[in-house]
Order: structure tokens, then C-alpha cells, then sequence
């Protein structure tokens, strides 16, 4: 399990889960992807399940990046504790993922086995998730130099 070797408050707030993610959103690394569709803390133990789920899979083939790391501590007071006397001790870690973050990368594996290998993960983390290609991705960004590329043909025939 993941977590910070050192932070520099032991404890933090709750903060708020809304809105998308404005980074970590693309594929940087792998050519498959796991991409959240909603918000969720996710644990360390979480994250690690869903590692060792798709290494399983690929039986120790194929490469994995884990996008997410859980740098939030959350606290917990002891059981039957009175209410009062301040906030309880660091309990776990949480990651805090939000919708449009990519969470796994993969690659040098068929589409297929990464495909059923985000549906095993999928199943051990607290939010849905959306299997995703680089293909995709760069299907809707190149649409501008595909335009372009067209009129280049056209002023070419001319000559």
C-alpha cells in the first residue's frame, strides 16, 4: 500500500469532491486507460487491489502506471469515544479522484486483455469507470490538422 513518507500536517480538512479533473485527464504513458466517471476517495488498499488484479491478469506481462497516489489522510477517533475532545488520529490514506482523471494506464497488451483486465479492476474501486484508447483520444484532437491536410490536398492539385 501506498503513502507519503513524510507530510507536513498530520491532519487535513474534508475539502470537496466536485467538479472534473483538470489534470491527469489524458493518457501520458500507456495506450489503454481506466478514467473515472464520478468522484470518490480511493483508498491505498483499493488502488492496490486493483494493481495486483490487472497484473494478475496480464500474468506479470504488459506494463501498468498507477496515476493516482492517496496523499490525504483521514482520521478516526477510537470506538465508544465520547463526542468532543478534538479530531481523532490518522486512520488511512486516500487518493481524491475526480471525474475525467485517469487512473491506471497500460500497455504492451492487446486491447482485449486490457479491456477485461479494467472491467476486473473496476470491480474493486468505489466509483465507474470508463475503458479508454489512445486511438480515441487522438481521433478528437486531430480532427484540425485532418482539415488542414484536406486543404493542403486541394491547393496542391492546382499547380
Amino acid at each position: 500500500m501506498e503513502q507519503p513518507k513524510r507530510v507536513k500536517y498530520r491532519k487535513m480538512h474534508k475539502d470537496r469532491r466536485r467538479g472534473s479533473a483538470h489534470a491527469g485527464n489524458t493518457l501520458e504513458f500507456g495506450d489503454y486507460g481506466m478514467q473515472a466517471l464520478g468522484s470518490a476517495w480511493v483508498t491505498s488498499r483499493q488502488i492496490e487491489a486493483a494493481r495486483r488484479t490487472i497484473t494478475h491478469y496480464f500474468r506479470r506481462g504488459g506494463k501498468v502506471w498507477i496515476r493516482v497516489f492517496p496523499d490525504k489522510p483521514i482520521t478516526k477517533k477510537p470506538a465508544e469515544t465520547r463526542m468532543g475532545s478534538g479530531k481523532g488520529a490518522p486512520d488511512h490514506w486516500v487518493a481524491v479522484v475526480k471525474r475525467g482523471r485517469i487512473i491506471f494506464e497500460l500497455a504492451d497488451i492487446s486491447e482485449a486483455a486490457a479491456k477485461e483486465a479494467t472491467r476486473l479492476a473496476s470491480n474493486k474501486l468505489p466509483l465507474d469507470v470508463k475503458f479508454i484508447t489512445r486511438t480515441a483520444v487522438a481521433v478528437g484532437v486531430g480532427k484540425e490538422e485532418e482539415e488542414k491536410s484536406e486543404a493542403t490536398e486541394g491547393t496542391q492539385g492546382e499547380h
